[in-house]
């Protein structure tokens, strides 16, 4: 394992704030067969002290987004989302007590230690008839861990993912992973700069209008409507369709008619190069069931079959449980990355044996976390995409400074432009160039501020 010595430049924690904001859905939002109207935003400060008395305060926020992170049928939606909330504030007294200094990924690996305990507190004080998912654990405690990679870096005046090198972290990634990374850090797996320009994933939801026939009536809100609309506003060069994985023939259709509605649109637009990524939500029973879409799909639409980038999380999340849903055949075809199932370095390794060829990194697990899991995507050569929460103002702005300063990643998802745009209202002044797509694509080179890589307005 990796050595350990403290350094001048760890910190030790000396407040937590918390404050929670509910945001209502301009649209329905549905995935995995359940659909979402509104979303509770977890925002956390935590402040940070060096032994030289210098202190400094992160901020970090994101969604309570309980409806993907603990599905449940035991459980109303109600239900798990009042359970990760009472986390989070229950959690907030943990990190408030912590004594440890350290550097962030320390501390956090510290904290997650209590997670379970935390959760199963939750579970006997509210009388849940099912325990906290892990999955659930991480997406309450992320807002935490952002705030306090945020402050650290703020202290020393610097970037985030400029103080990720052995002169800041007192253990190399063998401490976090395993003997593959001895004498590795995470500066080896980041970029010093931001990437200048990302394409943005636009989100064809299952409730999504493609066409105007489609549309029950308008909320003229000023927004686009359809996808047609869409493509045409924001010069869209990137679609992620959700798909049920349970109607062979309505997720063909759904995917024939999105290739049909962007064919018109980008002929309008004059363009000829547009990518598709494919999300079912693990709602698919079996590897067959996506080979046999494949195959129709490739049958009915084959330019559309060549534009899919990658498939997300086509069977059940729990690995461990399904053994039998090998992705080899399927990778073959197409990258095939975990998703809900990434929740440790043990669930990427299980994901490789099991045939996936990529991961989805999502800051909603944790900034530590997907650090972490981009540095073992690219040691073990995995096709890696970064994810998003429908996160909006700050939870955005984080989401994208990982996708813009990890190797690899060539896209942004951004959905709360869509769903959620009161969330962004306050940062658009601020930041135009990441909540106004031109071409397709956001100035993620405006992400170079310090802590995370911008500033609260």
């Amino acid at each position: 394992m990796g050595t350990s010595m403290a350094k001048s430049t760890d910190v030790h924690i000396t407040h937590v704030k918390t404050h929670t904001e509910t945001i209502a859905y301009r649209t329905p939002m549905k995935f995995g067969g359940r659909v979402v109207t509104d979303v509770i935003l977890f925002d956390v400060k935590i402040g940070v002290e060096a032994s030289s008395g210098a202190r400094s305060e992160g901020r970090g926020s994101m969604p309570l987004g309980n409806v993907w992170a603990w599905p449940s049928d035991e459980l109303s939606a109600g239900q798990t989302l009042a359970a990760m909330e009472a986390f989070a504030q229950s959690y907030a007294d943990i990190v408030q007590e912590y004594q440890g200094s350290g550097y962030p990924l320390e501390i956090a690996r510290d904290l997650e230690t209590s997670h379970a305990q935390v959760a199963e507190q939750v579970r006997r004080e509210q009388g849940l008839a099912e325990p906290m998912p892990k999955l659930a654990q991480l997406v309450a405690a992320s807002p935490f861990d952002a705030a306090l990679h945020d402050a650290y870096a703020r202290l020393w005046q610097q970037n985030a993912y400029d103080v990720l090198g052995a002169e800041w972290v007192n253990q190399d990634l063998s401490a976090y992973l395993n003997e593959d990374f001895q004498g590795e850090y995470l500066d080896r797996y980041t970029l010093r700069k931001p990437k200048s320009r990302m394409p943005l994933y636009h989100l064809v939801g299952a409730l999504d209008p493609l066409t105007e026939a489609d549309i029950v009536q308008r909320l003229d809100d000023g927004l686009p409507e359809t996808l047609s609309e869409w493509i045409l506003a924001d010069g869209l060069t990137h679609l992620k369709i959700k798909l049920g994985g349970e109607d062979l023939d309505w997720d063909v259709a759904r995917v024939v008619g999105v290739e049909q509605v962007a064919l018109e649109a980008q002929a309008r637009r004059g363009c000829t190069q547009w990518h598709y990524s494919l999300d079912f939500n693990e709602k698919c029973a079996n590897v067959q069931y996506i080979l046999d879409f494949l195959g129709k799909v490739g049958e009915q639409a084959p330019r559309a079959l060549e534009r899919v980038q990658y498939i997300e999380q086509p069977t059940h999340r729990d690995l461990r449980s399904h053994m039998e849903n090998r992705m080899h055949e399927a990778a073959k075809i197409k990258p095939v990355v975990i998703d809900e199932s990434l929740v440790d370095f043990e669930s990427l390794l299980l994901s490789r044996e099991l045939g996936y060829s990529g991961v989805a990194l999502k800051a909603c697990k944790g900034h530590s976390e997907a650090l972490l899991m981009g540095a073992a995507a690219q040691k073990y050569g995995l096709f890696l995409c970064v994810q998003d929460l429908t996160c909006p103002g700050a939870s955005f702005l984080h989401s994208a400074s990982l996708s813009a300063r990890i190797p690899g990643v060539a896209a942004i998802e951004g959905n709360a432009r869509q769903y959620a745009p009161q969330g962004n209202e306050r940062w658009r002044d601020v930041y135009p160039g990441m909540f106004q797509v031109s071409d397709g694509s956001l100035r993620t080179e405006v992400l170079n501020g310090q802590g995370l890589g911008f500033d609260w307005p």
